[in-house]
């Protein structure tokens, strides 16, 4: 909902937004470079314009580096137009000392007299005292530009924060005819049904999201690195379900060099810097337990490239987000049946012969 609130916090109305949208998909857009970079925070742009033209702009980099509003302020060159400006930024500035100060405090200090936002922050140290300390100072602040546009951005931040949980993608390969391994392998090594394009673009996906979850068998049949190879950018923290402790010590999973969290029935290793182990009831429902523990270790999303088992088991729980299907050209006629499960919202593209179906689930559970 869109809401201008005036400097007495009494009233509120509907406000034309035309004007605005530009600016605020300039945040958006900025916003998105720090995709994969800024964990724990969120991804934020901000621009501030005036007489109808940028003149500054800024975007969050990293954890404990500048918030998007004080790149954007401190790239404005006139700082004496800043108490004619206005300042947009996609999120809800901050309001709290974190690993830098309030952000609040700064577009107050700066005298910015209109401040226009894509939505609230759902952080619960956040959540709306930002905007009350704005308004409290005598600022203009429109909230709700974009507001659907801002939220997508930060679709893993908000569920963290929202459902106590990371945001989840199911990832895999099939074959034309509905298989994602062949019944007979010759080697331990991946049987690779994508071409090598999607494979990078796997690696690019791996960049962007902060954990990456198999199961026993892929560990144990595929030897998988679960690294980032093929791109630049961040390795994710690797995830592995190991409830009897068959994978072998030898495996890359063990290897130390990416921080690894193995969930097990039972453990009598202590916990190093690189490998932490997780003891969780295997005779219990396991998907909510491993959710609860990755939100202990402040992971906001997840991508799942186990084989069928680990996969569906997602999918019966309704524990699921964002699914990304590749189907290749190959045929195997018998071997791992790929995980079946009702498609809604299905965006399709190919990638050479390889077809990819984007499926987002709209009916998930907490």
């Amino acid at each position: 909902m869109l809401l201008k609130l005036n400097h007495k916090l009494k009233n509120f109305y509907f406000c034309p937004v035309k004007k605005h949208e530009k600016y605020l998909k300039r945040c958006i857009q900025l916003a998105q470079n720090g995709l994969g970079t800024t964990y724990p925070n969120p991804m934020v742009g901000s621009v501030i314009v005036y007489d109808d033209r940028i003149i500054g702009e800024g975007w969050h980099k990293k954890a404990g580096e500048g918030h998007a509003e004080v790149n954007a302020v401190n790239s404005v060159k006139d700082k004496s137009l800043l108490e004619k400006a206005t300042i947009y930024v996609s999120l809800e500035p901050c309001s709290h000392f974190g690993k830098t100060p309030p952000c609040s405090d700064l577009i107050i200090q700066n005298k910015i007299p209109n401040v226009v936002i894509g939505t609230v922050d759902p952080n619960e140290k956040v959540a709306g005292r930002g905007i009350k300390k704005l308004i409290e100072a005598g600022i203009n602040v429109t909230v709700g530009v974009l507001e659907k546009e801002c939220n997508e951005l930060n679709k893993r931040f908000f569920t963290f924060h929202q459902k106590q949980r990371p945001y989840i993608i199911l990832k895999w390969a099939e074959s034309q005819d509905g298989f994602i391994a062949p019944s007979e392998r010759n080697e331990q090594k991946p049987v690779w049904i994508s071409n090598p394009y999607s494979r990078q673009l796997v690696h690019k996906w791996r960049s962007e999201e902060q954990a990456i979850l198999i199961g026993t068998q892929t560990a144990i049949d595929d030897n998988p690195k679960l690294d980032v190879r093929d791109w630049t950018g961040n390795s994710p923290v690797r995830i592995v379900l190991d409830q009897n402790n068959r994978i072998p010590k030898t495996h890359f999973v063990f290897d130390k060099k990416l921080k690894t969290i193995v969930f097990c029935q039972s453990n009598d290793k202590a916990n190093e810097e690189n490998l932490i182990f997780e003891v969780i009831d295997f005779k219990q429902n396991i998907i909510p337990q491993i959710l609860t523990k990755l939100y202990q270790h402040q992971i906001q999303s997840v991508i799942i490239e186990g084989g069928r088992q680990t996969l569906q088991a997602f999918i019966d729980e309704n524990l699921w987000d964002e699914a990304r299907i590749f189907k290749g050209k190959s045929n195997f006629k018998n071997g791992t049946k790929a995980p079946t499960f009702t498609i809604n919202t299905t965006k399709k593209q190919f990638i050479l012969e390889d077809e990819l179906l984007i499926v987002k689930n709209h009916d998930q559970r907490h």
